[in-house]
């Protein structure tokens, strides 16, 4: 079996140090992400990381929104190092964000530094005052647009359609 190159041509920010995020990567967030070479761009995979302690602070009440994140993609050139992802999910961690900024923001974050050819960042936020939001947006590369997942698009004959979740 043939050993494959070393493909790192140096080592990430993050791996095997102690981590504290500073003021700086605290606003901006995107800082904090780390790449490294996708091993077989030339086959279409994907990739999805499932973030299920993700926390945010609500804007207005400044009580803690608890999320699953989940975030699934077809890598290009660039694959997001797991351990920058989960400092960047915690840099929203005391952050008054609504959901809809946040899951957007971490979309536009991710497809800054990886440039992917498709990408979905779902954003499933647990009950507060008796309701439950979902926001999901996706990202398809070769239309190079950002668009939100609509959950209640009407069809073509005026009955809404639903996207599951």
């Amino acid at each position: 079996m043939a050993q494959r190159p070393h493909l790192l041509p140096q080592q990430p920010a993050h791996l095997g140090v102690k981590s504290a995020l500073t003021e700086d990567q605290l606003a901006n967030p995107r800082s904090i992400l780390d790449t490294f070479p996708n091993p077989s761009p030339g086959r279409d995979y994907q990739i999805q990381f499932v973030f299920p302690e993700f926390t945010s602070v609500c804007p207005v009440t400044g009580q803690p929104d608890f999320a699953t994140i989940t975030i699934r993609y077809v890598p290009d050139e660039r694959c997001v190092e797991m351990k920058s992802l989960k400092l960047y999910f915690f840099s929203y961690r005391n952050k008054g964000i609504f959901y809809e900024a946040v899951t957007n923001t971490i979309l536009d974050d991710l497809v800054a530094v990886l440039a992917p050819r498709k990408m979905t960042v779902v954003g499933d936020f647990a009950v507060r005052g008796g309701t439950a939001g979902t926001v999901t947006v996706d990202y398809d590369g070769a239309g190079g647009e950002l668009r939100a997942a609509s959950p209640a698009a009407p069809s073509r004959n005026g009955k809404r359609r639903g996207r599951g979740g």
